[in-house]
Protein backbone atom coordinates (compact mmCIF):
# COMPACT_ATOMS: atom_id res chain seq x y z
CA UNK A 1 0.00 0.00 0.00
CA UNK A 2 1.29 3.44 -0.87
CA UNK A 3 0.51 6.62 1.54
CA UNK A 4 0.79 9.87 0.85
CA UNK A 5 2.11 12.30 3.89
CA UNK A 6 1.94 16.00 1.67
CA UNK A 7 2.24 18.60 4.97
CA UNK A 8 4.24 16.37 7.66
CA UNK A 9 4.48 18.21 11.28
CA UNK A 10 6.60 15.89 12.35
CA UNK A 11 10.83 16.04 12.22
CA UNK A 12 13.10 12.72 10.96
CA UNK A 13 11.46 9.78 8.70
CA UNK A 14 7.51 8.59 9.63
CA UNK A 15 9.00 6.04 12.15
CA UNK A 16 6.27 5.88 14.14
CA UNK A 17 3.62 5.59 11.03
CA UNK A 18 6.09 2.76 9.15
CA UNK A 19 5.52 1.14 12.82
CA UNK A 20 1.97 1.24 12.55
CA UNK A 21 1.38 -0.78 9.22
CA UNK A 22 2.58 -3.84 7.18
CA UNK A 23 6.20 -3.97 6.06
CA UNK A 24 5.10 -3.83 2.73
CA UNK A 25 3.44 -0.33 3.46
CA UNK A 26 5.66 2.74 1.17
CA UNK A 27 5.18 5.91 2.92
CA UNK A 28 5.76 8.87 0.59
CA UNK A 29 6.39 12.04 3.12
CA UNK A 30 6.28 15.52 2.18
CA UNK A 31 6.47 18.76 4.26
CA UNK A 32 4.55 21.09 1.70
CA UNK A 33 2.43 23.82 2.00
CA UNK A 34 0.25 23.97 -1.55
CA UNK A 35 -0.93 21.73 -3.95
CA UNK A 36 1.80 22.24 -6.32
CA UNK A 37 4.59 21.60 -3.65
CA UNK A 38 3.54 17.12 -4.18
CA UNK A 39 4.46 15.98 -7.51
CA UNK A 40 1.60 14.89 -9.50
CA UNK A 41 2.54 11.83 -9.93
CA UNK A 42 2.69 11.30 -6.10
CA UNK A 43 -0.86 12.32 -5.94
CA UNK A 44 -2.01 9.83 -8.58
CA UNK A 45 -0.25 6.87 -7.41
CA UNK A 46 -1.15 7.31 -3.37
CA UNK A 47 -3.81 5.16 -2.25
CA UNK A 48 -4.00 7.13 0.84
CA UNK A 49 -3.32 10.06 2.32
CA UNK A 50 -2.88 11.32 5.91
CA UNK A 51 -3.18 15.07 5.72
CA UNK A 52 -2.16 17.70 8.60
CA UNK A 53 -3.68 21.10 8.66
CA UNK A 54 -1.48 22.58 6.33
CA UNK A 55 -2.38 21.28 3.06
CA UNK A 56 -5.85 22.14 1.56
CA UNK A 57 -7.57 18.93 -0.15
CA UNK A 58 -9.29 21.08 -2.80
CA UNK A 59 -11.36 19.78 -5.53
CA UNK A 60 -8.32 20.67 -7.65
CA UNK A 61 -6.44 17.62 -5.59
CA UNK A 62 -9.06 15.39 -5.55
CA UNK A 63 -9.55 15.37 -9.00
CA UNK A 64 -5.46 13.91 -8.83
CA UNK A 65 -6.84 11.14 -7.02
CA UNK A 66 -6.55 8.25 -9.09
CA UNK A 67 -6.17 5.49 -6.38
CA UNK A 68 -6.98 7.06 -3.21
CA UNK A 69 -9.50 5.19 -1.28
CA UNK A 70 -9.29 7.07 1.72
CA UNK A 71 -8.23 10.69 3.02
CA UNK A 72 -7.20 10.39 7.32
CA UNK A 73 -7.09 13.33 9.05
CA UNK A 74 -4.17 13.97 11.54
CA UNK A 75 -6.47 15.93 13.56
CA UNK A 76 -9.84 16.81 14.46
CA UNK A 77 -11.34 19.57 12.08
CA UNK A 78 -11.76 18.98 8.78
CA UNK A 79 -12.28 22.38 7.37
CA UNK A 80 -9.61 22.33 5.02
CA UNK A 81 -10.34 19.09 3.32
CA UNK A 82 -13.71 19.42 0.70
CA UNK A 83 -15.79 16.52 1.79
CA UNK A 84 -18.24 17.25 -0.56
CA UNK A 85 -15.61 16.96 -3.69
CA UNK A 86 -13.92 13.46 -1.68
CA UNK A 87 -17.32 11.94 -1.97
CA UNK A 88 -18.03 12.40 -4.77
CA UNK A 89 -15.27 10.21 -6.00
CA UNK A 90 -16.01 7.86 -3.76
CA UNK A 91 -13.31 8.47 -1.20
CA UNK A 92 -14.55 8.68 2.87
CA UNK A 93 -12.77 11.39 5.14
CA UNK A 94 -12.41 10.14 8.19
CA UNK A 95 -10.51 12.60 11.42
CA UNK A 96 -8.78 11.44 14.58
CA UNK A 97 -11.01 12.88 17.46
CA UNK A 98 -9.29 11.00 20.48
CA UNK A 99 -6.01 12.06 20.29
CA UNK A 100 -5.31 14.98 22.84
CA UNK A 101 -8.82 15.20 24.36
CA UNK A 102 -7.12 15.59 27.73
CA UNK A 103 -4.40 17.86 26.75
CA UNK A 104 -6.70 20.13 25.68
CA UNK A 105 -9.17 20.35 28.68
CA UNK A 106 -5.85 20.49 30.46
CA UNK A 107 -5.21 23.60 28.46
CA UNK A 108 -8.10 25.16 28.78
CA UNK A 109 -8.16 24.99 32.68
CA UNK A 110 -4.53 26.25 32.37
CA UNK A 111 -5.52 29.09 30.55
CA UNK A 112 -8.21 30.28 32.78
CA UNK A 113 -6.00 30.17 36.16
CA UNK A 114 -3.34 31.83 34.64
CA UNK A 115 -6.05 34.79 34.54
CA UNK A 116 -8.04 34.22 37.61
CA UNK A 117 -5.37 33.70 40.14
CA UNK A 118 -2.75 36.26 38.21
CA UNK A 119 0.02 33.23 37.24
CA UNK A 120 1.26 35.62 34.29
CA UNK A 121 1.06 38.87 35.62
CA UNK A 122 3.50 37.87 38.60
CA UNK A 123 5.63 35.75 36.34
CA UNK A 124 6.55 39.34 34.22
CA UNK A 125 6.16 41.98 36.82
CA UNK A 126 8.20 39.92 39.09
CA UNK A 127 11.05 39.36 36.59
CA UNK A 128 11.50 43.14 35.75
CA UNK A 129 11.37 44.06 39.33
CA UNK A 130 11.00 41.32 42.43
CA UNK A 131 11.40 44.37 44.80
CA UNK A 132 8.59 47.02 43.72
CA UNK A 133 6.66 44.03 42.38
CA UNK A 134 6.29 41.85 45.42
CA UNK A 135 2.60 42.79 45.63
CA UNK A 136 -0.18 39.74 46.01
CA UNK A 137 -2.69 41.78 45.06
CA UNK A 138 -1.61 43.46 41.91
CA UNK A 139 -2.99 41.28 39.16
CA UNK A 140 -6.11 43.18 37.40
CA UNK A 141 -8.38 39.77 37.29
CA UNK A 142 -7.42 37.28 40.24
CA UNK A 143 -10.42 36.27 42.02
CA UNK A 144 -11.34 33.23 44.24
CA UNK A 145 -11.68 30.45 41.65
CA UNK A 146 -14.67 28.32 43.49
CA UNK A 147 -18.20 29.34 42.76
CA UNK A 148 -17.74 30.77 39.73
CA UNK A 149 -19.84 29.69 37.09
CA UNK A 150 -17.99 27.86 33.92
CA UNK A 151 -19.44 28.30 30.88
CA UNK A 152 -18.66 25.59 27.69
CA UNK A 153 -19.80 26.00 24.23
CA UNK A 154 -19.65 22.52 22.61
CA UNK A 155 -20.23 19.75 24.79
CA UNK A 156 -18.09 17.18 22.77
CA UNK A 157 -15.20 15.01 24.24
CA UNK A 158 -12.79 17.88 24.56
CA UNK A 159 -15.72 19.79 26.44
CA UNK A 160 -17.09 17.19 28.52
CA UNK A 161 -13.41 16.38 29.64
CA UNK A 162 -13.24 20.46 30.75
CA UNK A 163 -16.41 20.15 32.30
CA UNK A 164 -15.16 17.53 34.90
CA UNK A 165 -11.78 19.57 35.28
CA UNK A 166 -14.24 22.78 36.31
CA UNK A 167 -16.17 20.91 38.34
CA UNK A 168 -13.21 19.64 40.58
CA UNK A 169 -12.01 23.28 41.29
CA UNK A 170 -15.38 23.42 42.58
CA UNK A 171 -17.37 25.99 39.69
CA UNK A 172 -20.23 25.77 38.72
CA UNK A 173 -20.67 24.40 35.00
CA UNK A 174 -22.87 25.37 32.61
CA UNK A 175 -23.27 24.26 28.57
CA UNK A 176 -24.40 25.58 25.17
CA UNK A 177 -24.55 22.76 22.49
CA UNK A 178 -28.04 22.58 20.32
CA UNK A 179 -26.53 18.94 18.52
CA UNK A 180 -26.12 17.03 21.92
CA UNK A 181 -28.32 14.12 22.89
CA UNK A 182 -31.16 15.07 25.62
CA UNK A 183 -30.12 14.14 29.23
CA UNK A 184 -26.41 14.66 28.54
CA UNK A 185 -26.80 17.55 31.11
CA UNK A 186 -27.70 15.07 33.77
CA UNK A 187 -25.04 12.56 32.52
CA UNK A 188 -22.11 15.36 33.49
CA UNK A 189 -24.39 17.20 36.24
CA UNK A 190 -24.38 20.31 34.09
CA UNK A 191 -26.69 22.96 33.18
CA UNK A 192 -28.07 23.04 30.03
CA UNK A 193 -28.82 26.34 28.72
CA UNK A 194 -30.91 26.58 25.41
CA UNK A 195 -28.78 29.91 23.68
CA UNK A 196 -25.15 31.48 23.51
CA UNK A 197 -26.72 34.64 24.74
CA UNK A 198 -27.77 32.85 28.10
CA UNK A 199 -24.80 31.08 28.21
CA UNK A 200 -22.35 33.90 27.40
CA UNK A 201 -24.70 36.52 30.23
CA UNK A 202 -24.46 34.01 32.96
CA UNK A 203 -21.09 32.60 33.18
CA UNK A 204 -18.14 34.24 34.16
CA UNK A 205 -15.64 32.02 31.98
CA UNK A 206 -16.69 31.23 28.30
CA UNK A 207 -14.49 28.36 26.69
CA UNK A 208 -14.93 27.47 23.80
CA UNK A 209 -14.88 23.78 22.21
CA UNK A 210 -16.67 23.86 18.60
CA UNK A 211 -15.61 23.32 15.20
CA UNK A 212 -15.13 25.73 12.62
CA UNK A 213 -17.87 25.67 10.52
CA UNK A 214 -19.75 28.05 8.37
CA UNK A 215 -22.15 28.12 11.37
CA UNK A 216 -19.73 28.99 13.97
CA UNK A 217 -17.39 31.06 11.93
CA UNK A 218 -16.57 34.17 13.93
CA UNK A 219 -19.71 33.23 16.77
CA UNK A 220 -17.61 35.53 18.86
CA UNK A 221 -17.94 38.90 17.36
CA UNK A 222 -18.49 42.55 18.48
CA UNK A 223 -22.44 41.37 19.40
CA UNK A 224 -21.36 38.19 21.19
CA UNK A 225 -18.47 40.35 23.28
CA UNK A 226 -21.32 42.91 24.62
CA UNK A 227 -23.09 40.02 25.74
CA UNK A 228 -20.76 38.60 27.84
CA UNK A 229 -21.43 38.90 31.88
CA UNK A 230 -19.62 42.33 33.16
CA UNK A 231 -15.50 40.82 34.35
CA UNK A 232 -15.80 37.32 32.22
CA UNK A 233 -12.89 35.46 31.11
CA UNK A 234 -12.52 34.06 27.09
CA UNK A 235 -11.12 30.88 26.62
CA UNK A 236 -10.53 29.57 22.92
CA UNK A 237 -8.25 26.04 22.50
CA UNK A 238 -10.65 25.08 19.79
CA UNK A 239 -10.25 27.45 16.13
CA UNK A 240 -9.00 30.40 15.62
CA UNK A 241 -12.02 31.44 13.31
CA UNK A 242 -14.51 30.95 15.94
CA UNK A 243 -13.64 34.58 17.26
CA UNK A 244 -13.03 37.72 15.34
CA UNK A 245 -10.08 38.94 16.50
CA UNK A 246 -10.86 42.90 15.76
CA UNK A 247 -13.72 42.32 17.92
CA UNK A 248 -11.53 40.81 20.37
CA UNK A 249 -9.25 43.96 20.29
CA UNK A 250 -11.79 46.48 20.75
CA UNK A 251 -13.59 44.63 23.62
CA UNK A 252 -10.17 44.38 25.63
CA UNK A 253 -9.10 47.59 24.88
CA UNK A 254 -12.74 49.19 25.85
CA UNK A 255 -12.86 46.90 29.21
CA UNK A 256 -16.01 44.91 28.13
CA UNK A 257 -14.04 41.92 27.95
CA UNK A 258 -11.79 41.34 31.24
CA UNK A 259 -9.32 39.12 30.10
CA UNK A 260 -8.48 36.08 27.01
CA UNK A 261 -6.94 32.87 26.77
CA UNK A 262 -6.15 31.80 23.57
CA UNK A 263 -4.34 29.24 21.82
CA UNK A 264 -5.63 29.29 18.48
CA UNK A 265 -6.02 32.85 15.79
CA UNK A 266 -7.47 32.92 12.58
CA UNK A 267 -3.92 32.77 10.64
CA UNK A 268 -1.48 30.84 11.86
CA UNK A 269 1.41 32.25 12.67
CA UNK A 270 -0.51 35.69 13.46
CA UNK A 271 0.26 38.87 11.73
CA UNK A 272 2.52 40.75 14.39
CA UNK A 273 1.19 43.72 12.68
CA UNK A 274 -2.30 43.20 14.14
CA UNK A 275 -3.62 45.42 17.18
CA UNK A 276 -3.49 42.93 19.72
CA UNK A 277 -0.70 41.49 18.77
CA UNK A 278 1.38 44.55 18.76
CA UNK A 279 0.27 45.50 21.75
CA UNK A 280 1.00 42.04 23.03
CA UNK A 281 4.44 42.33 21.73
CA UNK A 282 5.07 45.90 23.88
CA UNK A 283 3.27 44.95 26.77
CA UNK A 284 1.33 48.24 26.92
CA UNK A 285 -0.18 48.06 30.29
CA UNK A 286 -3.87 48.00 30.16
CA UNK A 287 -3.11 44.54 28.68
CA UNK A 288 -1.25 43.33 31.45
CA UNK A 289 -2.47 40.11 33.16
CA UNK A 290 -5.78 40.10 30.95
CA UNK A 291 -3.97 38.42 27.65
CA UNK A 292 -2.15 35.20 27.55
CA UNK A 293 -1.63 33.12 24.12
CA UNK A 294 -0.23 30.09 23.28
CA UNK A 295 0.91 29.08 19.86
CA UNK A 296 -1.71 26.67 18.79
CA UNK A 297 -0.19 24.24 21.58
CA UNK A 298 -3.13 22.91 23.26
CA UNK A 299 -3.34 19.25 22.12
CA UNK A 300 0.47 19.08 22.43
CA UNK A 301 2.19 16.28 24.89
CA UNK A 302 4.51 13.95 23.78
CA UNK A 303 2.00 10.86 24.36
CA UNK A 304 -0.91 13.35 22.59
CA UNK A 305 1.59 13.69 19.62
CA UNK A 306 2.55 10.30 19.17
CA UNK A 307 -1.10 9.03 19.13
CA UNK A 308 -1.92 11.93 16.05
CA UNK A 309 1.07 10.45 14.03
CA UNK A 310 -0.38 6.95 14.47
CA UNK A 311 -3.88 6.83 14.89
CA UNK A 312 -4.67 8.20 11.17
CA UNK A 313 -2.44 5.41 9.83
CA UNK A 314 -4.01 3.13 11.63
CA UNK A 315 -7.71 4.31 10.78
CA UNK A 316 -6.65 4.05 6.46
CA UNK A 317 -5.04 0.55 7.13
CA UNK A 318 -8.45 -0.31 9.03
CA UNK A 319 -10.40 0.73 6.04
CA UNK A 320 -8.48 -0.83 3.24
CA UNK A 321 -7.48 -4.33 4.33
CA UNK A 322 -10.93 -4.79 6.37
CA UNK A 323 -14.21 -3.34 6.36
CA UNK A 324 -14.04 -1.19 9.34
CA UNK A 325 -14.59 2.30 8.77
CA UNK A 326 -13.64 4.43 11.57
CA UNK A 327 -14.73 8.69 12.52
CA UNK A 328 -15.59 8.82 9.07
CA UNK A 329 -17.08 12.84 8.34
CA UNK A 330 -18.25 12.17 5.27
CA UNK A 331 -20.43 9.11 5.22
CA UNK A 332 -24.13 10.67 4.55
CA UNK A 333 -22.23 12.65 1.61
CA UNK A 334 -21.11 9.18 -0.05
CA UNK A 335 -24.26 7.68 0.34
CA UNK A 336 -25.84 10.47 -1.01
CA UNK A 337 -23.59 10.00 -3.93
CA UNK A 338 -24.38 6.71 -4.58
CA UNK A 339 -21.31 5.42 -2.76
CA UNK A 340 -21.51 2.41 -0.14
CA UNK A 341 -18.56 2.66 2.05
CA UNK A 342 -18.36 -0.87 3.26
CA UNK A 343 -18.83 -1.72 -0.97
CA UNK A 344 -15.98 0.33 -1.38
CA UNK A 345 -13.55 -1.12 1.10
CA UNK A 346 -14.48 -5.03 -0.40
CA UNK A 347 -14.38 -3.71 -3.82
CA UNK A 348 -11.22 -1.89 -4.05
CA UNK A 349 -8.77 -3.35 -1.93
CA UNK A 350 -5.41 -3.73 -3.91
CA UNK A 351 -4.12 -7.14 -3.84
CA UNK A 352 -1.59 -6.27 -1.24
CA UNK A 353 -3.81 -5.50 1.32
CA UNK A 354 -6.75 -8.63 0.63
Amino acid sequence: MRLLIPDAQFEGSPDVEQAAGPDDLTIEVFRGRRMQDIPEESWRRCEAIVVWHVMAISPEVVALLDNCRIVARAGIGVDRINIEACAARGIPVCNCPDYGITDVADHAIALSLSLLRGITYFQDALRNDPVASWRWNAPPLITRVRGKRFGIVGLGRIGTATARRAQALDMQVAFYDPYVAAGQEQAVAAERLDSLEALLKSCDVISLHAPHTAETDRMIDATTLAQMKEGAVLINTARGGLVDLDALHAALKEGRLSGAGIDVLPEEPPDPMHPLLRAYAAREDWLAGRFVLTPHAAFYSEASFADLRRKPVETALAYMSGNELRNCVNVVLLRAAGHDPKALSDDRRSPATS
